[in-house]
């Protein structure tokens, strides 16, 4: 007897190949026949009308802190997510120093937008190498698996204390000592190694993170901690601050470039088109090509959607923050605050305003955000009502510019009216990477790629400003199925993007694809009714700190190994998920 028995489903098996209508059965957490099957089972799921793909493989999130107080990892596995990777862009939990777990949170929060308290109250310390933090996550139950990587910026502080937060040089010991920590837990099972280059990321307290300034001499030490381990990747996310040329060592790209040669392993980076250097990312694909040219693996982690923030009175932040008026009232309830922002002496005396600066010296927040709040009337053109029938490639029609020119009014009037209206939860949807030019087709590009992977979710970041977690539904709705402003995607092409593409680049033999004898990772799904819900700020996070959660309508089943993680949308009790050690 089988233990699981999905019939009459049209089966897209994740290997690129047409699509096929068969049953799947399960055994032991591993899919054992596909094909039309007469064999009973313990549980039986009627897939006739839906579609049946392999779980969903999350190579890009920053679970690293939520994975201590949630045993589900909310909101990914409300999309179809059976695997994730976390310990991205250099920042996470281990190794730490006894008595230094504040640093490390003072950067999580500060780069990621988690808050400190919920990371204070909910992550359970008790382990100093990188090694005993994965046998503390290990011991936690789960709804579905996960990998980690070593973080550059953890390594860093526990060898270097405030040196490292001061951005000095390393030293030779220090690179020793890193390297001995990053080849310790690549053998305990760590999936590789991330660091972050990036001006936008700060700690809590406005620094610049410590890793971001590392020498190349030290990149490659710690490259050269893969030697001796057979798995492993290399990670980053950087600015692309300095020219891209070929043959010169200098350059930002050819130092990531130098630190896998050094590890021989696959190195994957974060792209995007950068709203301020518009054609850079097809500098970067070039030179991408060229390092595969040359032998090397290097991939282009790419989201499915604009980069950007989601906006409203009680997100992180908005336009009206900083406003000396609106600071008097912040402190007030939603609804009240709402209601008192209506005033119409509040609101002349707001928008009679300038606001105070909210980044510099000891703030987390990066200079773009003044820039912004400075320039609303002109950007207005890029700023969108987030409503219930979501867009995420609105035209200019439907921007604040727009909204403003029709009634006469300015479009920081127009943003001013529409957050402040009803109880105050309405959101603004604004788009500033990836979309240059009003819409998607740069983003259709990237994901056709020869070397792009479907990436960049940040699932467990940056919570009170995206919620970009649901990038696999919106992978297989939007690009599928419902643009309408341009070319889709075809289905078989998501699938094995979301798939078997990205776990074949961590080395996960055993899922990816619907094969016999592969771990029995399923999904099953109404894709004609497949659609994303709006996203709803929630208060649920230790210590009462909010974030971001979408769900979605039509995920009938996800398995792992097997087991039924969620039905209809909503979690099971079973926990069969596993820290997936590499090897």
């Amino acid at each position: 007897m089988l233990d699981l028995l999905i019939k009459g489903g049209k089966v897209i098996d994740g290997s690129g190949k047409e699509p096929f209508t068969a049953d799947i059965g399960v055994k032991d957490g591993k899919i054992v026949s596909v094909g039309k099957i007469t064999d009973t089972a313990t549980e039986i799921v009627n897939a006739d009308g839906a579609i049946i793909t392999p779980g969903f493989v999350d190579i890009h999130t920053h679970y690293d802190g939520q994975v201590s107080w949630d045993e589900t990892f909310s909101p990914s596995i409300y999309h179809g997510v059976t695997t994730l990777v976390m310990g991205n862009c250099g920042v996470g939990f281990a190794p730490v120093q006894k008595g230094a777990e504040d640093r490390l949170i003072s950067l999580m929060e500060g780069v990621e937008d988690i808050p400190g308290s919920a990371l204070a109250e909910g992550i359970k310390w008790g382990w100093t190498s990188f090694a005993e933090y994965m046998q503390t996550i290990e011991a936690i139950p789960h709804s579905i698996d996960f990998l980690t990587q070593v973080p550059h910026d953890a390594l860093r502080v526990f060898v270097m204390g405030e040196r490292a937060e001061n951005q000095e040089s390393a030293t030779e010991k220090d690179v020793e000592q890193m390297k001995k920590l990053l080849h310790e837990a690549l053998l305990a099972g760590a999936a590789g190694f991330s660091t972050g280059r990036t001006d936008l990321h700060r700690t809590a307290d406005g620094k610049a993170t410590p890793a971001s300034e590392a020498t190349l001499q030290e990149l490659i030490g710690l490259g050269q901690a893969f030697q001796g381990i057979n798995h492993g990747v290399v990670q980053f996310v950087s600015d692309y601050n300095s020219p891209i040329t070929d043959g010169s060592f200098n350059t930002e790209i050819d130092l990531l470039k130098q630190t896998a040669k050094a590890a021989h392993k696959p190195l994957s980076v974060s792209w995007t088109q950068h709203s301020q250097h518009p054609n850079q990312w097809k500098d970067v694909a070039a030179y991408a090509e060229k390092v595969n040219a040359e032998g090397m693996t290097m991939r282009l982690q790419s989201g499915v959607r604009a980069i950007g923030v989601i906006t409203g009175l009680d997100t992180t932040l908005h336009p009206f923050i900083g406003f000396p008026s609106y600071i008097e009232v912040a402190h007030l309830p939603l609804a009240e605050r709402a209601a008192r922002l209506r005033q119409p002496e509040i609101k002349q005396r707001i928008l009679s305003e300038k606001s105070n600066k909210l980044a510099g010296d000891g703030s987390p927040v990066p200079p773009i955000v003044d820039i912004i709040i400075d320039t609303i009337d002109t950007i207005s053109a890029r700023m969108f009502p987030l409503t219930d029938e979501l867009d995420y490639e609105p035209g200019i029609e439907k921007s604040f510019a727009a909204m403003a020119k029709i009634k006469g009014i300015r479009p920081m009037e127009a943003l001013y009216d529409y957050l402040c209206q009803g109880n105050g939860d309405n959101l603004v949807y604004f788009p500033f990477h990836n979309y240059h030019s009003g819409s998607l087709d740069t983003v259709y590009e990237m994901l056709n790629h020869p070397l792009a992977l479907v990436s960049l979710s940040d699932g467990g970041a940056h919570v009170g400003t995206i919620c970009d977690a649901s990038f696999p539904t919106s992978m297989m709705t939007f690009w599928t199925r419902d643009r309408q402003r341009g070319p889709k995607i075809p289905l078989i092409q998501a699938v094995e993007m979301l798939s078997s593409r990205n776990a074949r680049y961590f080395g996960l033999s055993d899922r990816g694809l619907l094969k016999e004898g592969l771990k029995a990772d399923i999904n099953v799904i109404d894709y004609e009714n497949l659609k994303l819900k709006r996203p709803n700020l929630v208060r649920d996070l230790p210590a009462g700190g909010k974030r971001f959660v979408q769900h979605a309508d039509g995920y009938i089943a996800t398995f792992v190994s097997g087991v039924a993680v969620t039905k209809e949308g909503l979690v099971t009790s079973a926990r069969p998920g596993k820290l997936v050690r590499a090897k």
